[in-house]
């Protein structure tokens, strides 16, 4: 493969990416280490695990050449681990983002393997948090060791404990906006589209969810004696989500907002490969699909509260639940869409039946900019390491921190990367996995953007 020749510094492009081979075999083993804790932070997991997660992060990071990584206690939620390297003079500070808490995992949901013992095959590692985001963590570790901890532009790290759950991060920044203060962030919580190809994530959906419970009847009835008549809430609620969608599987909710600036450039074939599509089985909606999974909402019943077929019985059911959650357009106001939809739900319910809708939460999505030096230069170093044209692209997944971080330092750019492949990686799902050689690659192009970041100074 050509690889253009950069000289950045004392160090060629080809001196980093030498240097980071020689460095993978500790890289990968240090990342198993990282899978074996099972760092969830949802409410009802074990404490400790998650901790032990974030004292492992410090470790990892104060070796590879971050010494003042430390923990900062978050009230009412995880620590955040998180370290400096001052500038040299004139120079800007990048400051890099990841998390080390994970979804839940359990062999039993179809993983093939241990999700908490890492296994290494055919150049891909799989564990719970493989991809999503322990490679982050590794990602922004290795590129500072590249530089024996010195390296060319002031650098800020951030590891959350708490994004794949309720977070409590924002506190944080409302209350020390000086640890955030930077020029550019890179957001190691992202990837490509598949291996090999290097994509910049220019856009990320927000997200707003609630509960809803229909309720018909004051108790349980026999529904031979009384069905005909009496209204079942299970149906009703039934009636009430299959409004949510036309026909075609496009959201039905009237009054939401869709960004008409979406990048429609997707490959069916990949896509229904990633996602697992049943052979025969159609995909919902209509329009790019890119449009359909970056720049559009989209609606899912995550949970419903109703006998299970083991408990079923011959009745007809009094109370019925459902939680929803809804993607939203990357620039739409979550407030807003939430009271759509809660209004779209009361409006819907059939037979009078009452309905209670409580809302759960939301957070809004991301557009990143990308006129500045600072996205010019990632598009240079990623395009450099991988050897390929580089790809935009958008993001169904949220990150609510991002508009946070933007508010209170609206001059930074954004970068946002990583180690992640949407058609291998199967992150949040069972199997989850990351290519070594991605991992590879994208820590040589951050280490390379943060001397191109230099020379724009």
């Amino acid at each position: 493969m050509h690889r253009v020749r950069i000289i950045v510094d004392e160090l060629t492009f080809e001196e980093i990416l030498s240097k980071t081979r020689a460095l993978m075999p500790g890289v990968v083993q240090d990342l198993k280490c990282l899978i074996r804790y099972p760092s969830v932070a949802f409410p009802g997991y074990p404490r400790e695990p998650v901790l032990a997660m974030a004292d492992a992060t410090v470790a990892v990071l104060r070796e590879y050449g971050l010494c003042n990584a430390r923990l900062i206690e978050i009230p009412g939620g995880y620590p955040a681990v998180y370290g400096e390297i001052l500038a040299p003079p004139g120079m800007p500070t990048v400051l890099m983002y990841a998390h080390y808490d994970v979804q839940p995992a359990q062999k039993e949901d179809g993983w093939k393997t241990d999700p908490w013992e890492p296994e290494e095959k055919g150049g891909r590692l799989t564990g719970r948090g493989a991809a999503d985001d322990k490679s982050g963590i590794m990602l922004i570790a290795v590129s500072l060791r590249i530089f024996d901890g010195k390296p060319p532009v002031g650098v800020k790290v951030l590891i959350e404990g708490e994004e794949e759950t309720t977070s409590h991060i924002e506190e944080l920044v409302a209350t020390r906006p000086d640890l955030f203060s930077c020029d550019a962030f890179i957001i190691a919580d992202n990837g490509n589209l598949s291996m090999g190809e290097p994509a910049l994530t220019t856009t990320l959906r927000g997200e707003v969810s609630c509960i809803i419970e229909v309720s018909t009847l004051d108790h349980a009835v026999h529904s031979g004696m009384f069905g005909g008549a009496a209204p079942d809430a299970l149906v009703a609620l039934i009636k009430i989500l299959a409004t949510l969608h036309d026909a075609r599987g496009n959201v039905a909710v009237r009054g939401l907002q869709s960004d008409t600036t979406g990048d429609g450039d997707y490959q069916i074939e990949s896509y229904r490969e990633s996602a697992g599509v049943l052979d025969g089985v159609d995909l919902i909606g209509t329009g790019p699909l890119g449009d359909r999974l970056w720049s559009r909402p989209s609606v899912t019943v995550i949970g419903i509260d109703a006998p299970s077929i083991k408990a079923a019985a011959n009745i007809l059911i009094p109370r019925a639940a459902a939680k929803i959650s809804m993607r939203i357009a990357p620039d739409a106001d979550p407030g807003h869409d939430l009271e759509v939809l809660m209004n779209h739900l009361r409006t819907a319910a059939p037979w009078n039946a009452r309905v209670e809708i409580k809302e759960v939460g939301h957070s809004p999505g991301f557009s990143c900019p990308t006129g500045g030096p600072g996205y010019a230069a990632a598009r240079k170093a990623l395009a450099t390491a991988f050897g390929r044209q580089v790809l935009e692209k958008g993001t169904g997944g949220s990150i609510p921190l991002l508009r946070t971080l933007h508010d209170v330092v609206p001059h930074a750019e954004f970068v946002l990367w990583g180690a992640e492949d949407a058609a291998g990686s199967r992150i949040h799902g069972t199997n989850e996995s990351v290519d070594l050689g991605d991992l590879e690659r994208i820590i040589a192009a951050q280490a390379l953007f943060l001397s191109l970041l230099k020379k724009e100074r």
